[in-house]
């Protein structure tokens, strides 16, 4: 299993509805993301909007691609968009890019 951290920016503007948003995630979204490799998923939100991400997956270019295919993640990047900062016309879920681990202790 193979640990992913990214980062986004949300808009300063927007971080009440994305919180709000975010504490009744559809539950298809979370099966779907289940179904598709996303395991121990949690989002972070600092109130300058800086959002963090963390997941577990076997293969995070693959389990992206699969949750790419689906329905429910169309309609949901659709709704999340306008909440990002700097996403050069990118869906949110296109703009994360995995930082490096340097350390990991257990």
């Amino acid at each position: 299993m193979n640990r992913v951290c990214f980062l986004l920016g949300i808009r300063q503007e927007c971080l009440a509805e994305y919180r709000e948003r975010h504490a009744a995630v559809w539950p298809e979204m979370q099966a779907a993301l289940t179904a598709t490799g996303w395991h121990n998923y949690s989002l972070f939100l600092r109130d300058d909007g800086l959002l963090v991400g963390y997941l577990e997956t076997g293969d995070f270019d693959r389990a992206r691609a699969e949750m790419d295919r689906t329905e429910v993640n169309a309609r949901w990047q659709a709704e999340m968009a306008g909440f990002f900062e700097e996403l050069d016309g990118a869906a949110p879920d296109t703009a994360m890019v995995p930082l490096s681990e340097i350390v990991h202790l257990v």
